[in-house]
């Protein structure tokens, strides 16, 4: 399982009972802070079978046939999102799993609002330019049987595709 834009590893403990003993986990990020904190987190848990990687998610190469890559709320923060998910594709294993959690902008909301909820999480490294990203529409055009779900009033969303078996 890799981790993409793991941060502080918040998704470790779900992860780590989703992969088990056996498995393993690659939390990947470009922040050497926030991967600070993981290790932190992931020392104090214990877990053997956790590996952070501080990388740029544009240029890291994930390893091959592993069963499920995930990013929560980083997809739209890379500029090549397009590429970061089609080599995640390619890394997955017959029947593995992509999923992104997200921000989008949501359709029914005025633009004032838009905007001043892109002002809001500016600290979060969110531009305005986040709106006019798909990752959906990359997950869709690289991976198969896709399911997209919004919350949040279309503010949030989940995407995961499979790769075809």
């Amino acid at each position: 399982m890799v981790d993409i834009g793991c941060g502080t590893g918040r998704n470790f403990p779900f992860l780590e009972r989703a992969v088990t003993d056996s498995g393993r986990i690659v939390g990947v990020d470009l922040t050497d802070a926030m991967l600070r904190e993981a290790r932190h987190r992931v020392d104090r848990a214990g877990w053997a079978n956790v590996d952070l990687v501080e990388s740029d998610a544009g240029d890291y190469e994930l390893p091959g046939n592993i069963g499920g890559v995930l990013s929560t709320f980083a997809m739209t923060m890379f500029d090549d999102y397009d590429g970061v998910i089609r080599r995640a594709a390619k890394a997955l294993r017959p029947g593995g799993r992509l999923a992104i959690l997200e921000m989008k902008r949501p359709k029914a909301w005025p633009e004032g609002v838009v905007r001043f909820g892109s002002w809001l999480l500016r600290p979060f490294g969110v531009s305005s330019g986040y709106a006019e990203r798909t990752p959906w529409e990359s997950v869709r055009q690289h991976l198969d049987d896709v399911l997209y779900k919004e919350f949040y009033a279309g503010a949030i969303y989940l995407c995961v595709g499979q790769r075809r078996l």
